[in-house]
C-alpha cells in the first residue's frame, strides 16, 4: 500500500497530468466504470445463483419422479 509521500506524488501527477479542471470529469468516469462494474458483477452474481435454484429443483423433481416410479412399481400385480 503506498505511502502518504507517494499519494502526494500520484495528486501531483495527476494534476499535472489532466489539470485542476479536468479531474471531476475523470473522477466521474472513474464512478461510472465502477458503477458499470458493480452492475454487470450483481448481474452475474445473480444470474449464477438463479441457475444453482434451478439445479437444485431439477434435481427435487428427479427424486420425486424416482419416488413415485418406485410406488407405481410396487403397486404393479404380480
Amino acid at each position: 500500500m503506498p505511502g502518504t509521500t507517494e499519494w502526494i506524488f500520484i495528486l501531483l501527477a495527476v494534476v499535472l497530468l489532466f489539470g485542476g479542471r479536468k479531474i471531476p470529469e475523470l473522477m466521474k468516469g472513474i464512478g461510472k466504470g465502477i458503477r458499470e462494474f458493480n452492475d454487470a458483477k450483481n448481474n452475474v452474481k445473480s444470474e449464477i445463483e438463479e441457475g444453482m435454484k434451478e439445479k437444485d429443483k431439477d434435481e427435487e423433481l428427479k427424486q420425486l419422479r424416482d419416488q413415485l416410479n418406485q410406488k407405481q412399481a410396487q403397486e404393479l400385480p404380480k
